[in-house]
């Protein structure tokens, strides 16, 4: 956490008003509407934004976790994308609904420390991989398929629109990435085979791309290699083809480039197919914001927010890659503004965002990423004019979940895509980069590796008696485990810790090197890890 960003908080928070009242409004899904004593609109369960975004984390996931099981035995969210308490809806998963949950249950997981939530993660990439792939002998071999056309088959293979033998690549991208997150994780090389099979796939028939075609097709038949056009135009009479594009491909680049570090599969063809990705991105819909498509259930083109915002987030996160950042993401912002602002709720001094141009409505899930993802561009850029807007955002968004944790797309139905894997994440990036939003108590909030192991206190494992030298663990208020022997780590502490050791050997406090810094706030503060050798820390009382 660097001093600059240590400013940004406090300006930001010397600012604020200092007593919130909760005044009523109108309903907004569940709950009605709570201002502060400037009208402004602030979470649904709490005033003070870091209890109310945690409160709703638990019981998403509480909701998620006992979700009833079907008639074939699988929990619901295997089986559909849309939860009813009535009634089984008739469709099956949405294309992203895995990776999706994978992606945020692996934050979440480091956040808890809840063994729950790592053996769901290893039982989605675990039954997807063994009922969704595609067959090694056909074209595009060994990669999911995104949905089930027989709802309760139990088996994944096919499109919800194309049917089945139709794949979406730029989803067999994210997915090899999280089964490269997975494997970190759990020290399995079953799932970094499959990781490897799937970039296998994709490197091979990654093409340079243009203007109208991208590096990798939206749709294709896994059988006979061919692109699928989607449903005609409306009123055009001519097929779209829309099939031939997607500008979805950074997870597919970070699958790449995670594999190239690890020297696992065909490097060298990675790095090919890696820099035809990375080219295009910078050559087209960087330059000309072309952000389409992204979901399955379209038939037509519709540009996203989710694309856009997904490789403005990824252009922040690493930029080396592209030495024009700033002013691209910024943008790239100000085109989702202009296209998906929703000034619904302008009057509690929020505006939402909309999903795409086809189903121009606001959500909760896209809502949550642009605050997430503007509040990074602050932190990076020290422009707090996005600021208070993402906040109110992130407020609005708390009121898509129930009392029971059920989250329901605002004018929609509880979708288990917009409503868990892509909303959950979103507000643990958001305190990852302001942890002023996060409660006052002890969290992972980040971490540049992966996190195997997170035990805080009053639910320590066994096993840390093994992992250190030491009988008595009384002092320790929290012990982790990563993958990587070198990377740094953010913590948000209830009070400053006496120590952090570093398997077993104490670090210093010191501002550069090897060490820890700690970063006071006006409740708690903020731990930041550097290590250079080694994946165990404690961290004293």
């Amino acid at each position: 956490m660097t001093q600059k960003t240590i400013a940004l908080l406090l300006m930001i928070f010397a600012f604020a008003p200092k007593e919130l009242l909760a005044q009523q409004g109108e309903l907004l899904v569940y709950h009605p509407i709570q201002t502060d004593n400037n009208g402004n609109i602030i979470p649904w369960y709490n005033a003070d934004p870091a209890i109310a975004y945690d409160h709703n984390l638990h019981t998403l996931w509480n909701f998620w976790f006992h979700m009833r099981r079907d008639m074939n035995g699988l929990p619901h969210y295997m089986n559909h994308q849309v939860w009813n308490k009535d009634f089984d809806d008739p469709r099956g998963i949405g294309g992203d609904q895995f990776m999706m949950a994978t992606s945020s249950w692996r934050l979440l997981y480091a956040y808890m420390g809840d063994e729950d939530i790592k053996s769901n993660i290893y039982f989605l990439a675990g039954y997807y991989l063994t009922h969704g792939l595609s067959p090694a002998n056909c074209k595009w071999p060994d990669i999911p398929f995104p949905y089930n056309t027989l709802i309760y088959s139990g088996i994944y293979d096919g499109d919800m629109r194309n049917g089945k033998d139709v794949a979406q690549p730029d989803k067999a991208g994210s997915f090899g990435l999280e089964l490269v997150h997975v494997y970190k994780i759990k020290n399995d090389p079953l799932f970094l085979d499959a990781a490897v099979r799937i970039a296998n796939t994709l490197a091979e028939n990654v093409k340079t791309g243009n203007a109208d075609h991208s590096p990798l097709p939206f749709k294709v038949n896994v059988f006979t290699g061919k692109t699928v056009l989607l449903d005609l135009q409306a009123g055009s009479g001519k097929p779209t083809d829309t099939a031939c594009y997607t500008s979805n491909l950074t997870p597919t680049l970070q699958l790449f480039f995670d594999l190239i570090q690890l020297n696992k599969g065909k490097v060298t063809a990675y790095k090919v197919a890696a820099a035809k990705i990375l080219a295009w991105l910078k050559k087209y819909p960087i330059q000309n914001n072309k952000w389409g498509p992204f979901f399955e259930d379209v038939a037509e083109w519709s540009e996203t927010q989710i694309n856009a915002m997904t490789c403005a987030r990824y252009m922040m996160e690493h930029q080396q890659y592209f030495p024009e950042w700033k002013t691209q993401v910024k943008n790239i912002i100000d085109w989702v503004h202009m296209n998906f602002s929703n000034k619904k709720w302008a009057k509690y001094g929020v505006m939402v965002t909309n999903e795409q141009t086809v189903y121009p409505v606001p959500a909760n899930s896209h809502s949550s990423r642009q605050a997430a993802d503007e509040l990074l561009y602050v932190s990076l850029t020290q422009d707090t004019t996005l600021y208070t807007n993402a906040i109110h955002e992130l407020n609005w968004a708390t009121y898509m979940v129930d009392d029971d944790g059920k989250n329901c797309f605002p004018t929609d139905e509880p979708w288990l895509t917009d409503g868990y894997g892509d909303y959950v994440r979103h507000y643990l990036r958001a305190m990852a980069t302001f942890p002023v939003l996060a409660p006052v108590e002890d969290h992972i909030l980040s971490t540049t590796s992966v996190i195997q192991q997170a035990d805080y206190k009053g639910h320590f494992k066994k096993y840390i008696f093994l992992a250190f030298a030491r009988p008595d663990t009384s002092k320790v208020r929290l012990y982790y485990r990563t993958f990587d022997n070198d990377g740094t780590e953010l913590i948000k502490l209830k009070a400053k810790p006496s120590a952090v050791l570093l398997n077993d050997n104490p670090l210093k406090e010191v501002a550069d090197g090897e060490g820890y810094i700690w970063s006071a706030l006006e409740k708690g503060g903020v731990l930041s890890v550097r290590r250079k050798n080694g994946n165990k820390v404690i961290v004293e009382e």
